[in-house]
């Protein structure tokens, strides 16, 4: 078993899925078939403005994936305060805050059985992270923003909701225990090829 990911090239690999070729950030193979794959998406700025669309794409692909007998796992990292640019200002127009119901759709999406429904990544990774408080007075632009952070060697620290109730198919800010789940379901299926 083989995983393929060039990080420095910037390549993702083409895996076949049952309507579309699809791209993936991570993919791991079994004597050359592959077994499964892990999209990564990291939110950076305007979530409320994008968050249907994350959601909606990433139901598709992974139907699209599973239905061609690839699992498929998802990893989504979330900061829990990060700027709206306003494309017309240039700049930053508000910070937004994660609030519960801005997640409540993938909360829903964890109660779902990934054995019964392909739309359902095999496990998701749901983080939701801080970071230093950024200085709007020093951003006006997405590069600034870029290289806000770039410059400082910042700490992603997850950030713990009591009240996120999350169900089987979403692992709340639990690394480790993602890994162990993809392990288990890899070895599983290795075993059955």
């Amino acid at each position: 078993m083989y995983i393929h990911l060039e990080y420095g090239d910037n390549k993702e690999q083409t895996l076949s899925g049952v309507y579309m070729n699809k791209k993936v950030d991570i993919s791991i193979f079994k004597d050359e078939k592959p077994v499964a794959a892990i999209g990564v998406k990291f939110i950076m700025s305007n979530y409320l403005q994008n968050s249907n669309n994350y959601f909606e794409n990433m139901l598709g692909e992974t139907a699209n994936l599973r239905s061609n007998g690839i699992a498929y796992f998802q990893i989504f990292v979330l900061p829990d305060s990060l700027p709206y640019f306003n494309e017309k200002l240039q700049g930053i127009s508000k910070v937004e805050h994660v609030k519960k119901h801005y997640i409540d759709k993938y909360i829903k999406l964890s109660y779902s059985n990934p054995d019964l429904h392909m739309h359902t990544p095999n496990k998701t990774l749901f983080y939701i992270v801080e970071f230093p408080e950024f200085d709007l007075a020093k951003i006006s632009s997405r590069q600034d923003y870029i290289n806000y952070y770039n410059s400082m060697d910042v700490q992603v620290v997850p950030k713990e909701h009591s009240d996120y109730n999350f169900g089987n198919a979403i692992i709340y800010n639990n690394y480790e225990k993602f890994i162990d789940e993809i392990v288990k379901y890899c070895t599983k299926k290795g075993e059955n090829m």
